[in-house]
């Protein structure tokens, strides 16, 4: 009942905070905005919903490889869990309830708690590395180029998200070594007394021996990291890529192209990871409006969010929140 009133306040503050940042981007030249969003070329729209649903099922497809027992996990079910997970991430800050709500519906096809946590771990190992490469591609091509002139203090920003999630993959590739995710415990728990963060050691040693297991099951699975990383990259990929459709159905007049969509759409994601609010709102949204408004006008940048949101976000948390009240109706 806890969870479920959580998942109502959560809602509710999404919405309210949706409204606010509607009036904030509407609010500069209202009548054309909405000429644009009324003129739009459907046809590119249908693409970019095309890529995203790609993006989506490519997620569905990796689900289904990694658990690799399609008695218990059909590909269907497998990414049914993706677009449920991507329900409770979009209503969760900083995303965090996703992976539980992962791994309690793998533990609904009777697969154990610690094989579920470990098929949710080599996945977050696959996406973290798939999103730092990305994210090296976007650096060092507007490090040569410098394609977001007007925008110096996000540019930090980014650089600081880029520095954590690298920091992030090179502690999980160290978890490699038993000798090493010891000591890494240790300097974890220590932290942890520092910053008098409260944390049981028993439970954070089992973090750890976690992530070690994995990467000892990923021995055993040739093939698998390079195909995980992959499958990732060209997930996020056709992720990143939506707005280049999404501005091309909404004018004509562009400099914008598919490498500089990229560099932008990455870019955005890494400011979105600092914003502590369900589905990153407010702050999604400042990010893209400010790097892809180097390309085209203000206008078309705020129908741009307003479409781009829709089509990755909220289509998302939808979908995901009805398959999940149907999946909670039939096991009544």
């Amino acid at each position: 009942m806890n969870i479920l009133n959580k998942m109502k306040k959560n809602t509710i503050l999404l919405v309210f905070i949706t409204i606010i940042v509607l009036y904030f981007v509407l609010k500069d030249d209202f009548p054309g905005i909405i000429d644009a969003l009324r003129n739009m070329k459907v046809l590119y729209i249908v693409l970019a919903f095309i890529f995203y649903a790609i993006s989506v099922l490519l997620k569905g497809l990796m689900n289904y490889i990694i658990i690799n027992d399609p008695k218990k996990v059909s590909k269907k079910e497998a990414t049914s869990q993706i677009i449920i997970s991507q329900f409770f991430n979009g209503i969760t800050p900083f995303a965090t309830g996703g992976e539980p709500m992962a791994i309690y519906m793998l533990t609904e096809q009777k697969i154990p708690v610690s094989k579920a946590t470990n098929y949710m771990v080599q996945s977050f190992i696959f996406y973290q590395i798939a999103l730092v490469l990305c994210g090296l591609f976007a650096v060092l091509y507007n490090f040569a180029f410098n394609i977001f002139p007007k925008v110096k203090f996000l540019q930090h920003l980014v650089l600081l998200g880029f520095l954590i999630n690298t920091i992030v993959v090179v502690i999980l590739l160290l978890s490699y070594s038993k000798k090493i995710t010891n000591r890494l415990h240790k300097i974890t728990h220590k932290l942890c007394k520092i910053f008098k963060i409260e944390v049981k050691e028993d439970e954070l040693k089992q973090k750890f021996d976690e992530y070690h297991d994995c990467f000892q099951e990923l021995k055993n699975r040739k093939g698998l990291i390079p195909l995980g990383i992959t499958i990732n990259i060209i997930s996020l990929i056709c992720l990143y890529v939506v707005p280049f459709f999404i501005v091309c159905g909404l004018t004509n007049n562009t400099d914008l192209n598919i490498i500089e969509t990229l560099v932008s759409s990455s870019y955005v994601y890494l400011i979105g990871a600092f914003v502590p609010i369900p589905g990153s709102s407010g702050g999604i949204e400042y990010g893209f409006t400010q790097f892809f408004g180097n390309f085209v006008t203000s206008s078309t940048v705020a129908a741009m969010v307003i479409v781009w949101r829709f089509l990755t976000y909220y289509i998302g948390v939808l979908l995901g929140g009805i398959l999940f009240n149907i999946r909670e109706r039939i096991r009544q």
